[in-house]
């Protein structure tokens, strides 16, 4: 397809199908575009389609991906309904059974920092792959063991063989989504993290219920190789560095079996290793990581959702223990009362994703850009910073009101009603939060999604994990009340720093971008 000339202060952001010629060929963002106004750059998009993949076939991706995802919060979330009988059968205190939460977390952390940079050079199936064949070993254990010690073990291997998957399920949806569309399909790429929140306390209590804590991973065994099969048979290869807008044919062995039996391979270019695929040390650096981390812009970003999340993780792990202690529910009803928690995190999954694409076309709308299906925009000059965090900042402030009314009711046995729908409200408005951050932390990593995802991942773990180890002692010494109040005054304390990314993060993208191309001449 033609591009056309845009007239100073507007630049078109194409987002149809090319025409068949432009099959096999692939355009990489560029970052270097001529500027024709001083506050609106004059840009023109890709020449060429984003992705060769038809919306069927996008969504279909995206899907399997993110019930590929759903592997690491269910892990997570459908041990917190056992932790009372795990507690009694392992014969130790509910404290130490949540340093078991704390372990996971840690090692959720750290290994994605290598499975997330592995992805973005060698393919998200292989990345996929591994990480469910680790989590498969690692639930065959905990399935078996009746020690304290291999307790603490099993979930360090169960947090490493799961970790993976969200990172990988947010890069899927970058490779083949343009940041104009990011919100509609994001909401897509998180259904299978939402269900996992939502629906792993309540599975894990009507197994433990029925069948005893151990049928719980016996169920997540059966998950990972179920989910290893659908890889192996139906997800294709995704990453730009190995196949490009999708038209490229990846390296045999990486290819899905239905690929394999269809025409769709014959029309793919064969792999080979040329300057339009990245094949620059290959080699998993967690170094890349750190780099990252350390970017002004994005290490602010970090803090924050990590700090967001810690919260969320609070109110999960007290939760158990609040409604045993005041209401004297078993393992069922505690799953049960988990589901307001889940079904507010899904709902600001699709509400929030509505009201980020909406803002996206405001800012492009007020600057005179048409948007175009299936072309990836050039948005060096765009506010890409106040179209996501105008959504993330009122929800901060909103979080804050929630999680201390649910505290504060918490703290007194009142009628159930109250503390179930506070809890909906409350996942409702930290979930939307993070998610508008985290959507920015990808936008500005657009080259390295799994990357980012994996620093994003690295932090919010280790906040998490802090937050699980903390909770129950805090509430002991200073009562639910009291501590929820601490962690919404920690967010209104900090929440500058996103005004602060709002007016100046821009600058700093830009400028980093400089500092990277500078790097990448040298290099070369």
């Amino acid at each position: 397809m033609d591009t056309e000339k845009q007239s100073q202060g507007n630049y078109a952001v194409n987002d149809t199908a090319g025409d068949s010629s432009s099959l096999g060929l692939r355009q990489e963002e560029t970052h270097n575009a001529e500027t024709t106004d001083s506050t609106v750059p004059n840009r023109q998009s890709s020449e060429h389609p984003y992705t060769v993949l038809t919306e069927k076939e996008k969504i279909c991706t995206i899907i399997i991906s993110s019930f590929g995802a759903f592997l690491s919060p269910v892990s997570a979330s459908i041990y917190l309904s056992i932790l009372n009988s795990l507690s009694k059968d392992l014969m130790v205190s509910t404290a130490k059974i949540n340093l078991s939460i704390t372990a996971y977390m840690i090692f959720q952390a750290l290994v994605p920092s290598i499975i997330g940079v592995y992805s973005d050079k060698n393919g998200r199936r292989p990345a996929l792959l591994i990480c469910f064949i680790v989590s498969l070993g690692a639930n065959i254990g905990l399935a078996v063991q009746d020690s304290y010690i291999f307790l603490i073990a099993l979930r360090c291997l169960q947090g490493s063989g799961s970790s993976g998957t969200i990172i990988i399920s947010t890069a899927v949806t970058a490779d083949v989504v343009t940041r104009s569309e990011r919100g509609k399909y994001t909401a897509y790429s998180s259904l299978g993290m939402t269900l996992g929140q939502a629906l792993g306390p309540l599975i894990g209590g009507i197994l433990n219920h029925f069948f005893g804590w151990r049928s719980i991973f016996w169920f997540l065994t059966t998950y990972s190789g179920l989910m290893a099969l659908l890889v192996v048979f139906s997800l294709p290869e995704t990453s730009r560095s190995v196949v490009g807008n999708g038209a490229r044919q990846p390296q045999i062995w990486n290819e899905c079996i239905m690929d394999m039996i269809s025409q769709k391979r014959q029309r793919r270019i064969p792999f080979s290793e040329d300057r339009t695929v990245s094949t620059h040390n290959r080699r998993p650096n967690p170094a890349e990581t750190i780099k990252i981390a350390m970017e002004k812009e994005t290490a602010i970003l970090l803090f924050f959702s990590a700090l967001l999340f810690a919260g969320y993780v609070f109110v999960l792990c007290s939760l158990p223990s609040q409604l045993e202690r005041k209401y004297g529910f078993n393992s069922l009803q505690i799953g049960l009362c988990f589901l307001p928690y889940g079904f507010g995190s899904l709902a600001s999954r699709w509400a929030v994703a509505t009201l980020a694409d909406w803002n996206f076309r405001r800012h492009c709308s007020r600057l005179g850009i048409r948007i175009i299906r299936n072309r990836q925009p050039q948005l060096s000059g765009f506010p890409l910073e106040a179209a996501r965090l105008q959504i993330a900042l009122p929800l901060v402030y909103l979080s804050c009101i929630c999680i201390t009314t649910y505290s504060w009711v918490m703290t007194y046995k009142t009628n159930l009603a109250g503390p179930l729908i506070l809890l909906f409200f409350t996942a409702c408005t930290i979930s939307g939060a993070f998610g508008s951050v985290f959507t920015l932390i990808i936008d500005c990593h657009m080259k390295q999604p799994a990357t980012a995802a994996a620093a994003s991942n690295l932090f919010r773990c280790f906040f998490g994990a802090g937050a699980a180890a903390a909770a129950v002692p805090l509430i002991t010494k200073l009562r639910i009340g009291w501590t929820g109040t601490i962690v919404a005054s920690t967010w209104v304390i900090s929440s500058p720093l996103l005004w602060g990314v709002m007016k100046w993060g821009r600058h700093w993208r830009e400028e980093g971008g400089r500092s990277r191309e500078g790097a990448d001449r040298e290099r070369i």
